[in-house]
């Protein structure tokens, strides 16, 4: 292991691979693994239980594992039990990026600068989510999705394979805007489908695999498989080519 060695806090029940890399200012600690040849930047904070892959690339500033907790005029109280954050092989995560405790990254992702990804989430393989992007718990990603630059994904979200969100798509999960006590349901995005910059997708929505949502379109109702929609609210206007299907 090469070490910067100025003011590293390791915990000794640490395992660390081979080859690795540690930064300045670095915090490791209890049950935390590190698989070889992973590089770990300056700053860095790697709490309780945290399982890096081989080759994983964390910038500076990361704070990995972080345990969720909320304030006292917060509706959605957040669990203290969940498990470790679990990164794969091969993945970067970027600078300040924080990930909390309870959430799964596959290999090859890429988490970009300032992500903020909560609790018990499950990402794929592959997946790409940009810089400033917030990921809310309970939120399923699958493999090869790429989330672009200040999207917001809301919790209880379900997002299918290879979808593609461009900048600044919001997500929501609460028809009540906080007024209300029913249950919160995040959006369901199946396989394939594109969402262009600064849509807006409601509460429980389903789109339908390989459908296009346009830019700045709001989304109030589902949107069937191949479907092409856009303006507030969205509507139909034509099919997917066949040639642009996954």
């Amino acid at each position: 292991m090469e070490s910067f060695g100025y003011s590293q806090t390791i915990s000794k029940d640490a395992l660390i691979g081979g080859n690795c890399t540690i930064g300045n200012n670095v915090v490791v600690e209890n049950g935390v693994t590190i698989g070889s040849s992973a590089y770990i930047g300056h700053n860095v904070i790697i709490h309780k239980n945290v399982v890096i892959g081989d080759n994983a690339y964390i910038d500076d500033n990361a704070v990995l594992g972080r345990k969720p907790k909320t304030g006292f005029s917060v509706r959605r109280k957040v669990s203290q039990e969940s498990g470790s954050l679990t990164i794969g092989n091969d993945c970067v995560v970027g600078v300040g990026a924080i990930i909390y405790a309870g959430t799964k990254i596959g290999d090859k992702g890429m988490i970009g600068d300032l992500a903020s990804i909560r609790e018990d989430n499950v990402i794929g393989d592959r997946v790409v989510i940009g810089r400033l992007v917030m990921v809310e718990p309970h939120t399923k990603i699958g493999d090869g999705t790429r989330i672009q630059t200040g999207s917001h994904i809301t919790a209880n979200a379900v997002i299918g394979e290879n979808v593609f969100f461009g900048d600044e798509v919001s997500t929501a999960n609460d028809n009540s805007m906080g007024r209300g006590n029913s249950d919160c349901k995040g959006p369901t995005i199946k396989k394939g489908v594109r969402i262009g910059s600064n849509a807006t997708i409601l509460p429980g929505i389903i789109i339908g695999e390989n459908a296009i949502v346009a830019a700045g379109s709001v989304v109030t109702r589902d949107v069937a498989d191949k479907k092409i929609v856009m303006g507030v609210p969205a509507r139909v206007v034509k099919e997917v080519p066949e040639n642009e299907l996954i």
